[in-house]
């Protein structure tokens, strides 16, 4: 393939080249998360092609922990206000979302060629990255899982930028233009760049998944609240973490794993965007019965990555905090319930049990 001729070092000029172009072009046209959609379509259509290149996992943990505290500026104690207050109604939307997703994979294992714990963690609506590191070890085909969550991932983040540039009209535009790609920093610049680092220390030895965006998401919301520090992440910081991120998720879509794919891949789209339509249904509902505007909603009941909803999330004008909450909690109840599950699809889904598509 055209790709594979093209020594690494082309082969990443070419990417940030393209991706440069495709991102700012986008964020032109005023799409919240453009420079996460930019690369990371461009990674899509490379991995396609056959680059050979990948992301080191350090850099990918390292941009977790600069969004970790990126999320951690708009978190404040008064987080679970909203949950503890409304918890019938948010515990009733949790439920419904375990149940679609249950369903989900229930119905792709029984009407495609998907061994069941491949099509139960596949169709998990967690934190992308946690449910591939966990699919391996409950005999899941981790090739196929992370080609199921990030096929996901690529969608609901599509989709939910879309619906947010419709739904925020000139008011994008506006924020755009106010953004200051290089503002003048301080020693609170090196101790955020601490916070980060945090994640990727102390994620590892406590056992968290995604622990690399939720350590310092965590500390930085303590940090940031106290009025200990302020902390301090320039534009520029932001766009590599971004475009690490798109680009991680873009260039796993490689050819080998596509045609892998393939025969199931009608049924895997048919899934994916039930549950996101699943989920949208929801998120019109709780606007109904609680003090949250529908973007607000969309985001927070969005079947997508934790990191990707939170940039998405962190270029429109909606309640980071409400949506980080909804998003977590969900993350760690599918941590628990995810493997019993997965047993159950697999012993009720009809079929034979298989170790992976052949």
């Amino acid at each position: 393939m055209l790709l594979k001729r093209i020594s690494p070092a082309g082969q990443w000029g070419l990417l940030l080249l393209l991706s440069l172009i495709l991102g700012f072009g986008l964020q032109a046209f005023h799409l919240p998360a453009a420079l996460l959609l930019g690369p990371m379509i461009v990674g899509v259509v490379m991995g396609l092609g056959g680059a050979s290149i990948r992301i080191p996992s350090l850099c990918f943990k390292l941009s977790q922990g600069v969004l970790g505290c990126m999320i951690a500026q708009s978190l404040s104690p008064g987080i679970l206000t909203p949950l503890l207050a409304d918890w019938p109604i948010v515990i009733g939307a949790l439920v419904a979302t375990l149940l679609a997703s249950g369903l989900s994979g229930w119905l792709l294992v029984r009407f495609s060629a998907l061994p069941g714990p491949t099509g139960a963690w596949g169709s998990s609506p967690g934190g992308a990255s946690a449910m591939v590191a966990m699919a391996g070890d409950f005999g899941a085909d981790v090739r196929l899982v992370a080609f199921m969550q990030y096929l996901r991932v690529l969608f609901v983040a599509t989709a939910a930028a879309v619906v947010a540039r419709i739904g925020l009209g000139d008011e994008a535009g506006q924020h755009a233009a106010a953004l200051v790609w290089f503002p003048s920093l301080d020693w609170r610049f090196l101790g955020t760049l601490a916070i980060a680092l945090t994640g990727i220390v102390l994620a590892p030895r406590l056992r968290i998944p995604s622990g690399a965006l939720l350590v310092p998401a965590l500390l930085g919301a303590g940090v940031h609240s106290s009025g200990l520090m302020t902390l301090q992440i320039p534009e520029w910081l932001l766009a590599i973490a971004y475009a690490l991120i798109g680009w991680t998720v873009g260039l796993r879509f490689t050819r080998d794993i596509v045609l892998l794919a393939l025969r199931t891949l009608p049924q895997m789209l048919v899934s994916i965007i039930g549950l996101m339509v699943v989920c949208g249904v929801m998120a019109w509902g709780m606007t109904k019965v609680l003090p949250v505007d529908l973007m607000s909603a969309y985001l927070a009941t969005s079947p997508g990555g934790l990191d990707t909803v939170a940039i998405i999330a962190a270029g429109t004008k909606v309640d980071m905090s409400f949506v980080m909450a909804m998003q977590t909690l969900r993350l760690l109840t599918i941590l628990f319930t995810g493997p019993a599950m997965a047993r159950f699809i697999s012993r009720h889904a009809g079929k034979p049990p298989k170790q992976a598509l052949r």
